[in-house]
């Protein structure tokens, strides 16, 4: 089976990273799946941005500070916007930059008949816990190898016995020995910043069940011609 294809903040190259554009351009080019960041503005809604402080013209404003309509004008979509203008149809990794977005983002996802196909993603596993009881979400915990303190084997026990969905690494953690642990688990195996083609072959190879990549045309060229 074919792994996920997560385009990083969409078809980013091509477009300004986080925005419809570039969602809409990497789902063009074939990725079955979008990556994002989700922060809550100040009137309680679900906006899509990597950092927290953006700029306008020479000013640096907080995205909590500052109401959706007014992000918007900096080119920051709500998430509901993106299921409005983009329907449902693809996987939807989910960095989630404060706690409180997490409910709301899985509101709307139900909303848009698009709440089995999202992947709420971070590095606090005790968060994620607090997630469990939304059932009909992927919940995925995604850290460096190196900052993971207990052993690995013991890491994956314990992400499988909080119902936690998938491990999300940097591709250099990855090893088919690991994929292998994690799959004996039933817990996915995640790999990111996977960006040349060689890097690309050689996730496939040892069998990753989700690819993040700024390049969602060339993952996507890499994977078909993987499995053709």
């Amino acid at each position: 089976m074919a792994p996920i294809t997560f385009a990083h903040r969409g078809a980013r190259i091509e477009e300004p990273e986080n925005t419809i554009p570039a969602f809409r351009r990497a789902l063009e080019e074939g990725a079955s799946g979008l990556e994002t960041d989700a922060w809550l503005s100040s009137d309680h809604e679900v906006v899509l941005v990597h950092d927290g402080v953006v700029r306008r013209g020479l000013r640096r404003v907080r995205v909590a500070s500052s109401t959706a309509g007014q992000l918007a004008e900096s080119g920051i979509p709500r998430l509901a916007d993106v299921y409005a203008e983009l329907g449902a149809g693809f996987e939807l990794s989910v960095d989630v930059k404060t706690p409180r977005a997490a409910k709301p983002m899985i509101e709307l996802a139900r909303a848009a008949g698009a709440a089995e196909r999202l992947w709420v993603v971070a590095p606090d596993v005790e968060f994620l816990k607090s997630l469990r009881g939304e059932r009909d979400v992927k919940l995925v915990h995604s850290e460096r190898r190196r900052s993971i303190s207990t052993p690995i084997e013991r890491h994956a026990a314990d992400l499988a016995s909080a119902g936690i969905d998938a491990m999300n690494m940097h591709h250099t953690d990855w090893s088919g020995g690991l994929v292998s642990l994690f799959h004996r688990f039933d817990l996915g195996a995640f790999a990111w910043d996977v960006q040349e083609v060689r890097h690309l072959r050689a996730m496939l190879r040892i069998g990753v069940d989700a690819l993040y990549c700024d390049r969602p045309d060339r993952m996507v060229a890499v994977v078909s011609e993987w499995s053709a």
